[in-house]
């Protein structure tokens, strides 16, 4: 058990773990201090879910969910109408991402694009439904959905671009 042990911890890169760490705090920072006050049609961007897709599609579905998971407690512990919405959302939204990468689409801007959609879609969708079993059916409640997905994919583009250029080749 202990020479597992030291094998793992050889093989964690410092480095690469520090600056996962700070492209994490740098993202929450930017989400709960800067988007929030960037609002059309009283919807703000979330730019986290892409954050969450960028670290799965490069580091692989284990890594990305493990980095999801402490994404989601973070941002659970911002906003305070979810429990844990983002603890559950963000490391599958992270492996599925890793898992689609892995076995059907490339590591490109198109295809990182597309899957951040499905997975702003898909927060979009968690949010809304936890609104709606709270308070019941809304008529704009899709209007939305559809408009925080938009507002916040040129925001996601950036997401791209800090794990790019840490891939290991």
């Amino acid at each position: 058990m202990n020479g597992n042990f030291r094998e793992l911890w050889g093989r964690i890169n410092f480095g690469l773990l520090l600056r996962y760490g700070l492209y994490m705090f740098l993202a929450l920072i930017l989400q709960d201090m800067f988007l929030a006050q960037f609002r059309i049609l009283g919807v703000c961007p979330m730019v986290l879910p892409a954050v969450a897709v960028a670290v799965g599609m490069f580091e692989g579905g284990t890594w990305g969910a493990l980095f999801g998971l402490i994404m989601g407690v973070f941002t659970d512990m911002a906003y305070v109408e979810s429990a844990v919405t983002f603890t559950v959302l963000f490391p599958a939204l992270a492996f599925a991402a890793g898992f689609i990468t892995h076995f059907f689409v490339n590591k490109r801007f198109f295809a990182f694009m597309g899957v951040a959609a499905l997975g702003l879609l898909l927060t979009a969708v968690v949010q809304m439904l936890g609104v709606f079993a709270l308070e019941g059916l809304s008529d704009g409640m899709l209007t939305t959905v559809l408009l925080q997905t938009l507002w916040s994919l040129p925001l996601a583009a950036l997401a791209y671009f800090p794990p790019a250029r840490w891939i290991r080749r």
